[in-house]
């Protein structure tokens, strides 16, 4: 009896209480989420693009991974442009849209029209450039949709009543989990296209791939209309909204959430420091000088955080605070290093994993997030961030020790006691399962809590404060996976016309795991203890 009490609240705090807080309000932002968790649809095909054409090495990808995080760090400025011409706030949608559709259109026309593509520059080239593009586009996008996941949640119902304060809190938690819902719901969608098009994948000659991985590039062209159907979707619903208030003798600009938004007073700081970052980057780049990454990182953290300053002024004392403590905790989480491709590698060279079972992988993650965040929902809206870091933390580090096991050779000794039921495959699919729905957890009530308290007239300002700040914390990550994967070198074998020109080298990777998993557990908790010690303490 008591048992079935249990569930019954478990059924009523997840199921019934997320399906009486949804609103048709936040589908439009839901689709450009969508529609970003879409974009991942080219990830294992470029993995195998740079593994097969391209003779880039671990330390360069992750060179390039940190110039293509460098553009979420702009998302203040953005943020602060999207509430300045917030009735015009589509047109960076189609922008981005644009942005998307050629970075994949090139990797298309590069996989069907090679020789073309390399009479205009080298197909690496075109590669990197289509790598920078897609963040930029997508960047403009997420700018736009998260001010858009606020304005979603009403704060009158349908008759022009106000709704409660705890209602509008909870709705706003609910519109954050499902965004990440919404961006994992379309890694599911391409990982299920993957399966199918990588089906026998293995068994084929080198062109007959080309022609697949070209094919899903051709589909993921859908991804950037996905987005702007949700801006269209979103105007023809709030002027229906409109007309049914005047239908009911009600003034919809007299109704809070319908009247026009108050004017936002641009600030020039924000687009100065935007500027500053745009010409540090450019004279480092096309300059070489030593070092240029590092000099890149350290004048975008200073810009992001004079801007960041601009912003907390406007907050009370204490918020401020808060505010400040929950950024450092995420940042340092978020700015764990990585492994890096040389898992990867190994995964496909030792392991034999196929681009197939690398999708299986994928799908198996993003099922088992969407089902997670929504179990602990719950668990989400009432516990601090700060437990919540320090409980993803520890998971982390235990669920770095089946990589760490399968490098060692732990799958021959359970295969052998198992009958071979318990493979490297069995292993890395039971740590996917459990690994999961711990990676998109630690942003949900951080967003919450962003939602609650942004001011009306920079929701979207507000909102990418703490986007800003931690997206650069990506880029942190980047820079220390390249600086291990420095010292420890990993090197896949690489051949030109058919010859041996770097041999595969794996030797070091269980030393780098080791490190990796080190650092992921001891720093962030570190961290977590010395601002709950201070007065930067976060409680919500």
């Amino acid at each position: 009896m008591r048992q079935a009490s249990v569930l019954s609240r478990a059924y009523d705090a997840i199921v019934v209480d997320l399906v009486h807080q949804m609103r048709w309000s936040f589908l439009p932002p839901l689709m450009v989420y969508f529609a970003f968790g879409c974009s991942t649809v080219t990830a294992i095909v470029g993995t195998f693009f740079v593994k097969e054409y391209l003779d880039f090495s671990a330390a360069y990808i992750a060179g390039l991974v940190f110039w293509a995080g460098l553009p979420w760090a702009l998302k203040m400025p953005l943020g602060h442009l999207v509430d300045i011409i917030w009735r015009w706030k589509s047109l960076l949608i189609y922008l981005g849209a644009g942005l998307v559709a050629t970075s994949i259109a090139i990797m298309y026309l590069v996989l069907t029209r090679t020789d073309a593509m390399q009479a205009v520059m080298p197909i690496g080239s075109w590669y990197i450039l289509s790598y920078i593009l897609a963040p930029c586009g997508l960047v403009l996008q997420d700018a736009v949709a998260d001010a858009m996941s606020i304005e979603a949640v009403p704060v009158h119902d349908e008759h022009g009543r106000a709704i409660p304060e705890d209602d509008i809190k909870n709705m706003h938690t609910t519109m954050q989990t499902l965004g990440r819902f919404a961006l994992i719901s379309g890694t599911v969608a391409v990982a299920l296209i993957n399966i199918w098009q990588f089906s026998g994948i293995e068994a084929l000659p080198q062109e007959d791939k080309a022609q697949i991985y070209a094919r899903i590039y051709g589909l993921a062209l859908i991804i950037p209309v996905i987005s702007v159907s949700g801006v269209w979707l979103g105007g023809f619903m709030a002027l229906r909204q409109r007309r049914a208030l005047r239908a009911k003798g009600l003034d919809p600009d007299a109704i809070p959430g319908f009247e026009e938004a108050p004017a936002t007073k641009p600030n020039p700081w924000y687009f100065i420091g935007g500027g500053l970052f745009v010409a540090l980057t450019l004279t480092v780049g096309l300059t070489g000088v030593p070092y240029g990454q590092e000099i890149i990182f350290a004048g975008s953290m200073a810009i992001v955080l004079f801007l960041m300053r601009q912003l907390i002024a406007r907050l009370p004392e204490a918020q401020a605070r808060m505010l400040v403590g929950t950024a450092l905790i995420i940042f340092v989480f978020r700015a764990t290093p990585g492994v890096g491709d040389g898992l990867t590698w190994f995964n496909i060279d030792v392991l034999k994993f196929d681009q197939q079972f690398l999708s299986v992988l994928s799908l198996i993650t993003s099922v088992l997030t969407l089902a997670g965040m929504l179990l602990l929902r719950p668990l989400i809206a009432h516990r601090p961030i700060a437990t919540i870091i320090v409980l993803l933390t520890v998971a982390a580090g235990l669920l770095s020790l089946p990589n760490i096991g399968l490098y060692y050779g732990i799958h021959h000794w359970t295969a052998a006691m198992t009958g071979g039921v318990v493979d490297a495959r069995f292993i890395a699919i039971l740590d996917t399962a459990v690994e999961s729905p711990l990676g998109q957890i630690a942003m949900i009530p951080m967003l919450a809590w962003i939602a609650r308290n942004a001011p009306v007239d920079l929701k979207a300002t507000f909102f990418a404060v703490m986007a800003s700040f931690t997206n650069l914390a990506l880029s942190a990550s980047a820079l220390s996976t390249k600086y291990l994967n420095e010292v420890f070198i990993v090197t896949r074998e690489v051949r030109a016309d058919d010859v041996i020109t770097t041999p595969a080298d794996y030797t070091q990777l269980g030393h780098l795991l080791l490190t990796v998993a080190g650092v992921t557990v001891i720093v962030p908790l570190l961290v977590v203890f010395f601002v709950q010690m201070s007065r930067l303490r976060t409680t919500d």
